[in-house]
């Protein structure tokens, strides 16, 4: 048995997507994602939207996951309100996972709002993270650590000195 063949077989990764789109959709839907999204698929990527008829809850959250698994590129469009839907940033941390477990490339996309903003949490990122912080559930409280996280992660792809006092 040759195994060079092997490991190098085993190690080889088939995505399912060549990208994930993740958005907020009330603020983009219908204008910036959409455009990305047919400009993509013109040009003959194989892109994952989620689509507004897509069943809600935990099959729901299961198929995204599949999906941003199984997509070797996510590029994740920052929007006003974005941080104010905990599905949004639930997905953010998945993404922001596979990105270190997976080598998932992800590319920030800052739609009419500031990068430090998504960084820092500060303007509409941190009136919504104010929100979070008074909601009763635990859950959403255990979370909004992992949340902050990737939200400067992935706003840092961006422009690695967001976030650094020393700069």
């Amino acid at each position: 048995m040759d195994t060079s063949t092997t490991s190098s077989s085993s190690s080889f990764k088939r995505w399912k997507y060549d990208v994930y789109l993740s958005f907020r959709g009330e603020d983009t839907r219908m204008n910036f994602t959409d455009h990305l999204y047919f400009a993509l698929k013109d040009a003959g990527v194989n892109v994952f939207i989620d689509d507004d008829g897509l069943r809600r809850g935990a099959s729901m959250e299961n198929d995204l996951n599949q999906a941003i698994q199984g997509s070797k590129i996510a590029v994740v469009v920052f929007s006003e309100n974005y941080a104010e839907s905990r599905w949004c940033l639930d997905e953010l941390a998945k993404i922001m996972e596979c990105r270190r477990t997976l080598g998932q490339l992800v590319f920030p996309i800052f739609y009419r709002v500031d990068p430090s903003d998504v960084t820092n949490q500060t303007g509409s990122f941190g009136t919504a993270f104010l929100k979070h912080e008074q909601r009763p559930q635990e859950e959403v409280k255990e979370k909004l650590q992992l949340w902050r996280k990737a939200l400067t992660e992935a706003a840092q792809l961006f422009d690695p000195s967001l976030g650094n006092a020393d700069r």
